[in-house]
């Protein structure tokens, strides 16, 4: 009796410890190896969305103090579509083992206000900053002409992307692209982009 005590204590003991290996092996896989369970486009998704998310809105409300009517009504749809999309972006990229936010991403400061700088969460593993197009020069200087297209460019890209993303073999970010398509081609639409999405560059 007391030897299959033993046994069924030892099988018990055996399989919560390896359980355990497993569990700390995979958050360490991800911690040191940066490793996702995502394919290849919806980590660029992640990647160029999520790098030009915030920046996009941060720039929208630099737009909404100084651009003209046209300027202000395009940075206002893109600050709350870009808004909206962050939190779902956050919850699917922790799901999936994606690094997010984006280590490095660029950061808008206009003229009057530098681009601050994150460094409470330094890490030595960091990729270098991800660039986008025209990120950084448009602190220098403001005109609406310049904000028009450049946030059409931008919203052509991330609808490439959604576009992508929504045949993706991963249920759950198929699903989320699908449900965001259509409001990002009328986003495109209501700030001024063709129908073409690369007539514009």
């Amino acid at each position: 009796m007391k030897l299959n005590t033993l046994f069924v204590a030892a099988v018990l003991a055996s399989t919560t410890l390896s359980s355990c290996v497993f569990d700390t092996a995979a958050e360490r896989q991800l911690k040191y190896t940066h490793t996702t369970l995502v394919d290849g486009d919806a980590y660029a998704f992640f990647r160029q969305v999520g790098t030009m998310a915030p920046y996009e809105v941060d720039y929208a409300k630099h737009v909404g103090t100084v651009g003209n009517a046209q300027a202000k009504d395009a940075a206002s749809k893109v600050s709350k579509f870009f808004s909206e999309i962050l939190p779902t972006m956050d919850s699917l990229a922790t799901k999936y083992h994606v690094d997010f936010p984006i280590l490095g991403q660029e950061v808008y400061g206009s003229a009057d206000a530098p681009a601050a700088v994150d460094t409470a969460h330094a890490d030595s593993t960091a990729a270098a900053p991800v660039a986008h197009a025209a990120v950084g020069a448009h602190g220098a200087g403001y005109s609406d002409e310049a904000y028009l297209h450049h946030i059409q460019h931008q919203v052509a890209v991330a609808k490439e992307h959604f576009r992508r993303l929504s045949t993706n073999t991963n249920k759950d970010l198929r699903d989320f692209a699908q449900s965001k398509t259509e409001s990002i081609a009328e986003l495109f639409t209501a700030i001024g982009g063709k129908a073409d999405a690369h007539a514009h560059h």
